[in-house]
């Protein structure tokens, strides 16, 4: 290529630059990847590390140490990073992880972790926490997870894959949702809730299998059926928890979806919702 042509095809390029309001403060000692922005008056701390193509709203601030990936919007006011909630908490060096192409929106808080609890909050990725949510210390959620206007998120909460919480939840600390699960609004979830199932109210009642939920995330006619079928063992045979596991893995062999479901009853610390 002659030397013209090169400069006319860099030409072309379009440059992706950090954008930082004049208004924001941001320490020298925070990473901001390529093509990050900055909103009026937000304010970027210490140890903070903050992937490429990520956007901060106005007036949000992230404390650290915090490392955010790739691509997420954080709306005004978000609060992300700060000191756990905990009165144990005496200043130790906890972490917070989130992932890339997440969404936080206005005034959701997300805390880091204590030493006592792992010494981590861990957020995946393409994950939606709407406007008002708590996310508290040592939380661990997975991927492609909703959780609507104004929920609070426990300490020591885990949260697996895609499941959905409506509005107004509270989820108690160390309380484990199960995969495609959907929590209905103003529910308040005091025991695991194991896989695929609905579950809403105060106390919480399930109300079945999230057929919808599977449907929509690609599961197959027949392990919708099978996963209905574990439900029914589990809940409407009169078995005990350990007798409906014995039966599950005599009568449902060889379906990871009912596997997943076997490994998370046997780790139900708490009782699951019934």
């Amino acid at each position: 290529m002659e030397p013209k042509e090169r400069t006319t095809e860099r030409s072309k390029v379009i440059p992706m630059h950090t954008k930082i309001h004049p208004t924001a403060i941001v320490s020298p000692n925070a990473q901001l990847g390529v093509g990050v922005e900055v909103g009026p008056y937000a304010i970027i701390g210490d140890n903070v590390v903050i992937g490429d193509g990520t956007r901060i709203g106005p007036h949000a601030v992230i404390e650290g140490p915090t490392t955010i990936g790739k691509n997420n919007k954080i709306y005004a006011g978000a609060v992300i990073g700060n000191d756990p909630q905990d009165l144990k908490y005496k200043g130790e060096r906890t972490y917070l992880t989130i992932g890339d192409n997440n969404i936080i929106r206005e005034y959701a808080t997300i805390s880091r972790g204590t030493e006592h609890g792992g010494g981590e909050t861990r957020i995946g990725n393409n994950n939606l926490i709407m406007s008002y949510v708590h996310v508290a210390h040592d939380v661990q959620m997975g991927n492609h997870i909703v959780i609507a206007h104004a929920s609070g998120i426990g300490g020591h909460v885990v949260i697996e894959d895609r499941v959905n919480i409506g509005g107004l939840c509270g989820i108690h600390q160390f309380t484990k949702i199960g995969r495609m699960a959907m929590i209905g609004a103003h529910s308040m979830i005091n025991k695991d809730v194991p896989p695929y199932v609905l579950v809403t109210g105060n106390p919480p009642k399930l109300y079945g299998v999230n057929i919808v939920g599977l449907r929509r995330n690609g599961l197959s006619p027949e392990v919708r059926m099978e996963i209905q079928r574990a439900y029914k063992i589990l809940y409407r045979s009169g078995l005990n928890v350990s007798q409906a596991i014995e039966r599950m893995e005599r009568e449902l062999p060889g379906i990871e979806e009912i596997d997943h479901f076997l490994r998370f009853l046997r780790s139900a610390e708490r009782g699951i919702c019934r």
